[in-house]
């Protein structure tokens, strides 16, 4: 704009008469060029997306977890693009976490775990029988197919594998939602062991196969 103003008084400047009052004609090039004041361009303003996750209480083990509402996926530790100061904004967090944003479920003790399970026997497992069944005879192929079923079911989520535990699993855990509490190196049949240390804490894996029958595991802690 500036620029356009000074050609164009060099241009008129010059077809002037003699004796031409400039100031009277024109007025100060300050008063063209800046008596508008400057505007100045504050920061960007961030926009934070509203969080997808919120924290829930497991009914049946009593326990916080992270929900997270578009994906419909569940995890009992924080998620890894949360800070602290995110979790603690988190819907339920202040109910449930205290406000101090802490991981809803850390290991009492070091170098143990905690992993509830969902077991289903055959009959070929050490011990045919359950608390639902006296003798069962279904084969371990028919167990890994109703497995496979509860899998599908549960997608992820700590609370449907829980209730499905506590309704169908083969093991006296099935009372408190399939949870083992904690344990350590040794305490478990070997695959059941390296399988749940094999995972991230709020990971279930798939389909395990030991002495007792089949197994999926839920890493908690």
């Amino acid at each position: 704009m500036c620029g356009l103003v000074f050609s164009l008084e060099s241009n008129l400047s010059s077809h002037r008469t003699v004796g031409t009052d400039r100031s009277e004609q024109h007025p100060p090039l300050s008063n063209h060029c800046f008596d508008t004041p400057l505007i100045t361009v504050s920061d960007p303003v961030k926009y934070t997306m509203s969080s997808p996750w919120e924290v829930r209480l497991s009914t049946s083990r009593r326990m916080p977890y992270f929900f997270n509402s578009e994906t419909k996926k569940s995890s009992w530790e924080v998620p890894d693009n949360l800070s602290q100061d995110e979790v603690q904004k988190l819907p339920g967090a202040a109910k449930y976490l205290g406000g101090g944003g802490s991981r809803p479920a850390p290991p009492e003790h070091e170098g143990k775990v905690r992993a509830s399970h969902l077991l289903v026997k055959h009959s070929g497992s050490r011990r045919p029988s359950s608390w639902k069944e006296q003798n069962i005879t279904r084969s371990k192929a028919e167990a890994i197919a109703i497995l496979n079923g509860y899998a599908d079911e549960i997608q992820g989520n700590p609370e449907t594998f829980a209730r499905l535990a506590q309704k169908h699993s083969d093991c006296s855990s099935h009372e408190k939602g399939g949870d083992l509490g904690l344990f350590g190196r040794g305490q478990m049949q070997k695959p059941f062991e390296d399988a749940t240390y094999a995972l991230e804490p709020g990971a279930i894996s798939g389909i395990i196969d030991t002495d007792s029958g089949v197994h999926l595991i839920m890493r908690t802690a």
